[in-house]
């Protein structure tokens, strides 16, 4: 990572963001580069995410901003075991006393990875007590909106995605937020053969008859073209759909992410034994 990026990264300021919403139910307490997602129920809310370091800060400032009450979180929906997602954890856990937090049991075994990693270093964290372990199709529900497990390996292996409601102008579509978009931390063609059947899977999810997802939010502003749809969204006339509502937009993505990885197989298999 080129030095310059590592410090726009970790700066607060430059990656501050003021919490907007892109649904009637969902608010965005992220930063520029990584995002967080709080949903509201009529039973409590849900975060999807704890952000990590400097940025915690912001997340706290975000999630006030929104008017949701720390003691109204009820569940902490954790993708996977890396610093950015779950860096944040231990210092939010003490600020929601109510939440119970969630992971795939392979996301919580890697954080202890993640952990040993980046002791002693600007992103040293800890790990926090394994909570709620969800497996693949389980779910937790609140308020009648139903947040599914959905375990999506290639990431890292413990990644999972979230399945759940966002409103819009009173009704209901089925959305997904992506634990893992990238290949930067792969470990042979097995791991990307995986990212290939998970992007499958999403892809599935985003063609059923029944209740297609037709809405990403993603967990990092890179992709999926969220902060240029942020600023459209923003600025729109109330009459006008919203950006973030288009079925299309999830099918490209997918396709997107597929055919990358599908380079990056042929990359991996051509490599020899030694270096996979």
């Amino acid at each position: 990572m080129p030095p310059d990026l590592g410090k726009w990264l970790d700066d607060p300021e430059l990656q501050r963001i003021e919490t907007w919403k892109p649904f009637d139910n969902v608010h965005f307490v992220g930063v520029c580069w990584v995002s967080a997602w709080l949903i509201e129920t009529s039973e409590g809310a849900v975060l999807i995410d704890t952000l990590y370091g400097p940025h915690v800060d912001t997340l706290i400032e975000n999630i006030r901003a929104t008017g949701v009450d720390f003691a109204d979180i009820r569940y902490v929906l954790m993708t996977h075991g890396h610093f950015d997602h779950v860096g944040g954890a231990a210092r939010m856990k003490a600020l929601l006393p109510n939440a119970t937090f969630v992971m795939s049991q392979r996301g919580w075994d890697e954080t202890d990875d993640d952990v040993a990693m980046w002791r002693g270093t600007p992103k040293e964290y800890d790990r926090i007590e394994t909570d709620l372990v969800l497996a693949d199709g389980e779910a937790v529900t609140l308020g009648g909106n139903r947040f599914t497990l959905i375990e999506t390996p290639g990431h890292t292996w413990g990644t999972a995605s979230y399945v759940y409601e966002v409103h819009d102008k009173g009704e209901s579509h089925r959305a997904i937020t992506v634990g893992g978009l990238g290949l930067n931390a792969i470990d042979g063609p097995e791991q990307v053969e995986a990212f290939i059947a998970s992007v499958d899977r999403i892809r599935d999810l985003a063609t059923v008859p029944d209740q297609p997802v037709q809405v990403h939010l993603t967990m990092h502003g890179f992709s999926a073209n969220l902060d240029e749809n942020r600023q459209i969204h923003l600025a729109r006339d109330p009459a006008e759909p919203n950006v973030f509502l288009n079925p299309q937009h999830v099918l490209d993505e997918v396709a997107f992410l597929r055919d990358g990885a599908v380079r990056r197989l042929a990359v991996e298999r051509a490599k020899p034994e030694s270096q996979t």
